[in-house]
């Protein structure tokens, strides 16, 4: 009984707030914005301050990625700057392309093969519009000229400035090894 009286009286009041108009009343979907209340703030812009970035810059990000692993260090270099802020694991220098050509050369010249594994990537730009970056997460195997191979997890962020990188900020892991 109590279920066919909430029945009824949600009938009544749906014919209640009918006004009989012919007019098209508007209906959104959207939800309101979740609000969030964040541990931690950046301490140079607001929180949520990115958007969707150019999908070329991740397009030039992952050829020059490609390049290198395919042994085409020139190829690769065709995407950077003159100059670039390179940041791995204990080392965070503004160097030339000259040095960054010799750098490269150098490790890619002691490894056999790399074959990468792309996990992600996304494109993203400051809301200002004043950044532009590139991020890709995915694993890297190694194997040295002497047999040995090794894989490592990493995270890259390429910073975008007029078609070129100028700052890639590498983070890795080592991988553990397969148990047999």
């Amino acid at each position: 009984m109590k279920k066919l009286f909430i029945l009824v009286s949600a009938v009544f009041f749906m014919a209640c707030n009918n006004t009989g108009s012919n007019e098209s009343k508007e209906t959104t979907t959207t939800t309101p914005e979740e609000k969030a209340e964040y541990a931690y703030l950046p301490s140079d812009h607001g929180p949520d301050n990115w958007d969707r970035g150019s999908q070329k810059n991740l397009e030039l990000v992952l050829k020059s990625l490609k390049a290198f692993e395919d042994g085409d260090v020139e190829g690769s270099l065709s995407y950077f700057a003159d100059s670039v802020t390179w940041s791995f694991d204990n080392f965070d220098q503004k160097i030339s392309k000259d040095s960054l050509r010799a750098m490269l050369t150098g490790y890619r010249n002691s490894i056999a093969s790399i074959k990468i594994t792309m996990g992600d990537y996304e494109s993203v730009i400051s809301k200002d519009k004043k950044e532009e970056w590139v991020t890709m997460w995915y694993k890297q195997v190694t194997t040295t000229k002497s047999g040995v191979t090794d894989s490592v997890a990493v995270v890259d962020d390429a910073k975008v400035v007029n078609g070129k990188i100028v700052v890639l900020d590498e983070k890795s892991r080592k991988l553990p090894a397969k148990k047999n």
